[in-house]
């Protein structure tokens, strides 16, 4: 991946997308896969908002059965089947416990909670369906109290009736996962452009013709034309369309979370409350806990995690597992995002957004009303992580027949992500391990989970320097070589993305200045920073750690 915005606007397009999170890289990817010209700017650095914020869940969406989405809980478990498939280093099972209780109401009771995990059992007929038995999740089963009580024996024992387990998927790097995608629109040619601000969309009349893009590193105004504008900006969408006859309109949702200490032995844990579902979540040896739900109205680009939102967090960890004793001090991150919903028409201001659908809309401005018809421009609105390689498959579809043009089917369902040609995780790792014994295994396993076949890459630039094969800070696994890597192969300018989206050295909380001061140098050198810059580097990764008050 090279940046080089002069170049990338000096030819028309077939698409141009704006936004460089998860839809938009999987637009990029399956655009560019079919034989499409593609150009992608995002303004800030590549899945640096929603697309980072979330769960990190790959899941078939149970709760969206009280609403009887049926359609979309389909579709969500087909697609938990395709990541497992095309990129088994960065999606894997993961078991979900959800206790029951004693007098609760009639829908929160076990037998109505196992009637709804026997039709998602049926719904998810194909989660079988891959050839790497690890990867094979099964049907949910009940527990005893006793059985309950082995596996998290702290839960409050007072009314609990037992629990169901049952499973669902998770992504080691939601950040990794996406850049995947456009690492593998890049291999088929698309240009991509980082820190680029679309300043507006350039029209002749009711034809939009390509955005204004401002290069945020050097200033620079530039015209990147093509044959359809795909907005993909997330919480910005509506903010493009800005002066636009258009009456598309965006729901954002508050979406925080916090990470502590392992609160599980392996297992996530799920309480059902009253505005929504608590997720305890195990995750590089912590627990990951969230997520808030909240409608936010303020500008997209204000916002940020408050200590309100980290004080109901906790409350609500207190509410269901009083014994966790959980206090600020305790957590050690935080972060958070805002969802974009498709707007229902209402102007209900409720400020929980819990209920509201998940599901995308892709919008063809040119089949807009007389009065609000744009041709030219289409928008993919909504949707979530896990749907969003078919998301991008329908957009895709749809540019096809709006450029005329007959083009490939969609392959992203079936090819595999950069790192992804692995046929059983386990056993590549040992593989790995056996053929590089001068490695210590535990540097090899965090390689191979963080960059699948790939990981020869990082193994090349640590045979050319040993040094690189060190710890950036103690008791965490990033090395040396992964700054090296990202500066050199992944399109990363700055410290933050290196921090928190190339790597996860800053993403269990700030691992201190010394590790960030030894990431700034390696960056440093080839960037040309000198040591003012490399401490304002420093500076905006600490900023980062900040709540608002």
């Amino acid at each position: 991946m090279r940046r080089d915005l002069p170049r990338t606007c000096a030819k028309v397009h077939d698409l141009v997308i704006v936004g460089g999170g998860v839809t938009g890289a999987c637009i990029a990817r399956d655009a560019a896969l079919r034989g499409l010209s593609v150009a992608l700017i995002e303004k800030q650095d590549f899945s640096h908002a929603t697309s980072a914020a979330s769960s990190k869940l790959i899941h078939g969406g149970l709760r969206y059965l009280k609403k009887l989405e049926v359609g979309l809980i389909r579709e969500s478990l087909r697609e938990r089947r395709m990541w497992l498939r095309t990129a088994p280093h960065l999606v894997y099972p993961l078991a979900m416990l959800l206790p029951t209780h004693r007098g609760r109401s009639r829908s929160e009771g076990k037998p109505m909670l196992r009637a709804g995990l026997s039709i998602y059992d049926l719904l998810a007929f194909d989660r079988t369906w891959l050839a790497d038995p690890d990867q094979r999740l099964p049907g949910h089963r009940s527990l005893d109290i006793r059985e309950t009580l082995a596996l998290q024996p702290d839960l409050p024992a007072d009314d609990l009736s037992g629990a169901i387990v049952y499973h669902d998927c998770q992504m080691f790097s939601p950040e990794r996962l996406a850049l995947e995608c456009l690492l593998s629109a890049a291999a088929a040619g698309a240009e991509l452009c980082n820190y680029t601000l679309a300043e507006g969309l350039l029209r002749d009349g009711s034809q939009v013709l390509g955005v204004r893009a401002r290069d945020l590193l050097t200033n620079n105004t530039h015209e990147l034309r093509a044959r359809l504008v795909i907005n993909a900006a997330g919480p910005w969408a509506d903010l493009l369309l800005a002066g636009l006859p258009t009456s598309q309109r965006v729901v954002r949702s508050k979406g925080v979370h916090i990470i502590t200490r392992a609160l599980t032995t392996g297992h996530a844990i799920t309480f059902a409350g009253k505005h929504g579902h608590l997720f305890l979540l195990p995750w590089r040896g912590h627990t990951l806990i969230g997520t808030t739900d909240e409608a936010y109205e303020g500008a997209p680009d204000d916002f940020r995690v408050t200590e309100a939102d980290i004080a109901s967090l906790l409350a609500s960890v207190h509410e269901h597992l009083p014994s966790a004793r959980l206090t600020r001090a305790d957590v050690l991150h935080f972060y958070g995002g805002l969802r974009p919903l498709v707007s229902d028409g209402s102007d209900d201001s409720d400020a929980s957004t819990y209920d509201a659908s998940r599901r995308a809309e892709v919008h063809d401005h040119a089949h807009a009303d007389a009065d609000h018809a744009m041709s030219g421009l289409i928008s993919a609105i909504g949707g979530k992580w896990t749907t969003s390689r078919h998301l991008a498959e329908q957009v895709v579809d749809l540019a096809a027949r709006k450029l005329e043009r007959r083009l490939p089917a969609c392959s992203t369902a079936t090819t595999p992500l950069p790192g992804g040609a692995i046929a059983n995780f386990r056993r590549f790792v040992a593989d790995q391990v056996q053929r590089h014994p001068g490695h210590d295994p535990a540097m090899l396993e965090h390689l191979a989970r963080n960059y699948g076949t790939r990981m020869g890459e990082l193994l090349h630039i640590i045979d050319a320097d040993p040094n690189l094969a060190r710890p950036l800070a103690e008791g965490l696994p990033e090395i040396g070589a992964q700054v090296v890597h990202a500066l050199r192969c992944e399109m990363a300018v700055a410290l933050p993305d290196v921090v928190f989206r190339r790597t996860g050295l800053g993403t269990l909380g700030n691992p201190g200045e010394a590790a960030l001061s030894g990431a700034a140098r390696l960056m440093g050198g080839p960037l040309g920073w000198d040591r003012a810059e490399r401490m304002r580097q420093v500076e905006r990764v600490l900023d980062t750690y900040g709540a608002a008050p």
